[in-house]
């Protein structure tokens, strides 16, 4: 597809729904009108920041800043640290937003519109759906790393026309009807997030589908959502919406399609999920950089195959490039994948996931999905130290499971994990610190586990040796250990001990430690911030402040 420019909806009957709102339909022409209104509100030259939560109001922004011309800034977040750092464009930055942020960008509000209602749309001729320039930016998606600095991915109208195309004909396929025109779809993902925007506002758009204009998260909110949109209706979540969903309890409308992505999902989830909404469970497999690229039914095997004509292949190393269709530059993944040919494949997990204990190798999702298919375990993260020399580290478990014991998750986990894997220790939480989309970040794990376990006292017994090289010099005749190496060996302790690395703010140091005294360390919770002690019998002889150390970018 090289065409100068592209349609902004891709052909459909535009006095039918493109979205709904509280069970209201709103026609495809009456978005045209409005867009259009909308795009001759906005500045000459500038880029949109697009944070409305409505998700009509979403698509409305998107539609009149890509009939202007402008880029679309989808940031992860709303935070003040994260707006300060959108890439710089041409002309006004401003925000589109139907909520009260805090931000000092200029704004359009777009709850001071007129609310769009009824199913026929604007009176009188219908409009004519206009033309992108098909190799224009018109998206710029933000993913954050660990720093929270913004990684811009920015995307032409012609790649998502070919993206969106590939993913709605192997919708189409996998449910056994000709096209997804007439499909509406309730989505729990944000539209900001990649997979919120590709499969609701953007596989409506142009992929033939609507979309409802809410975001619901609780199991309540997503089944009456449901009700309100009429048959044929599908369910865009993750596998951690999904379990929450299903194990509510609720009488849940069926629906004529499942679609998952973001985490690995359990072959028993994913057959309860059919089970209870009588429609098939369809995962897509892709990522910010290069789009949606694959997909699965989880319940008939665990191959991926590429959307359209995606292809991947291998390089020397562990590096696996997706390429073709709308990737029209090699992208390497972050994934290991088990290549069959090269438009079917096996997902092994993260390549920064990898993980050696005790000599053998295995992923985090992999132990993640043996401890989430567990009956009783409502969710569950596994979490490793960082490696600390001349020990043996091994992985720690938290899991929400109120009525299971640490033990029986133990044999569980044995039936699948070989000895090395299984968690030393298990940790009970009410709730993991989960994003909006259902991801765990590394360093919100990393947070949680330290600020957890310290919740809970952590304890660690150190030992100085008689013949610690340190001793040499502090001082002859009246060997003291220096401050900074107790400091070191309180860090090893806690890398050790806790499952996540810290760093020591203040230390207060109260009496000297001596060759081949055994000292206490207790690590506890103050405030927001985590306190630890060294005694040695009842005699103090250091304190001082930690905070979480957060993982390098």
């Amino acid at each position: 597809m090289s065409a100068a420019s592209l349609p902004l909806l891709a052909a459909r009957d535009l006095a039918q729904p493109l979205a709904w709102r509280n069970g209201r339909s709103i026609s495809g022409a009456q978005f045209l009108t409005e867009a259009a209104a909308l795009a001759g509100q906005l500045p000459a030259r500038g880029q949109a920041v697009n944070l409305c939560r409505d998700r009509y109001h979403f698509a409305l922004a998107l539609a009149a800043a890509a009939l202007r011309g402008h880029v679309s800034l989808l940031p992860p977040n709303v935070m003040a640290a994260t707006l300060q750092q959108l890439p710089a464009g041409t002309g006004a930055t401003y925000a589109m937003v139907d909520a009260d942020e805090p931000m000092d960008l200029p704004r359009i509000d777009m709850r001071a519109r007129p609310a769009a209602s009824g199913a026929s749309g604007a009176s009188g001729a219908s409009p004519r759906v206009p033309e992108i320039d098909s190799e224009r930016i018109a998206v710029c998606l933000l993913t954050s790393g660990s720093t929270g600095a913004p990684q811009p991915h920015a995307k032409s109208w012609r790649a998502l026309t070919v993206n969106i195309g590939a993913e709605a004909e192997r919708l189409a396929a996998m449910t056994a009807r000709p096209s997804l025109h007439g499909m509406n779809i309730v989505a729990t993902v944000p539209a900001q997030h990649s997979y919120g925007f590709e499969s609701s506002v953007m596989l409506s758009l142009l992929g033939g589908a609507a979309f409802d204009a809410g975001r619901p998260f609780y199991p309540a909110d997503v089944a009456q959502a449901l009700q309100n949109v009429p048959r044929p209706r599908a369910l865009v979540t993750t596998p951690f919406h999904l379990k929450t969903l299903l194990l509510s309890g609720l009488e849940l409308p069926p629906v004529d399609l499942l679609l998952c992505a973001t985490a690995p999902l359990t072959p028993q989830l994913a057959a309860m999920a059919e089970d209870k909404m009588a429609g098939p469970l369809i995962e897509i497999y892709g990522c910010t950089e290069a789009g949606q690229l694959a997909s699965r039914r989880t319940t008939q095997g665990q191959t991926w195959t590429t959307l359209g004509e995606v292809r991947i292949t291998q390089r020397s190393d562990e590096t696996f490039l997706a390429h073709g269709g709308h990737v029209f530059e090699p992208t390497p993944l972050a994934d290991i994948l088990a290549l069959h040919s090269d438009r079917e494949f096996g997902l092994l997990g993260r390549a920064n996931d990898l993980i050696h204990v005790a000599g053998k190798r295995s992923s985090l999702a992999h132990l993640n999905f043996h401890l989430n298919r567990i009956d009783g375990v409502d969710d569950g993260a596994f979490c490793l130290p960082d490696e600390v020399p001349g020990t043996v580290v091994r992985p720690i478990a938290f899991v929400v499971a109120p009525t299971l014991t640490a033990q029986e998750i133990g044999i569980a986990l044995r039936a699948h994990l070989e000895p090395a894997f299984v968690p030393r220790r298990i940790v009970h939480v009410d709730a993991l610190p989960r994003e909006a989309t259902g991801k765990l970040t590394l360093n919100a794990l990393r947070e949680f586990a330290l600020r957890t376990l310290a919740d809970n006292g952590i304890s660690a017994t150190l030992h100085v040796p008689r013949d610690h090289p340190s001793f040499a010099g502090h001082f002859p005749g009246h060997p003291v250990l220096p401050g900074v190496v107790l400091l070191s060996m309180v860090m090893e302790a806690l890398q050790s001990h806790i499952g996540t690395p810290a760093r020591i703010d203040q230390a207060k140091f109260l009496a000297p430690v001596l060759p081949g005294d055994t000292l206490a360390l207790k690590v506890t919770t103050q405030g927001d911030s985590l306190q630890f002690e060294l005694t040695r019998g009842d005699t103090a002889l250091a304190r001082g402040q930690l905070s979480p150390l957060r993982a390098p970018t």
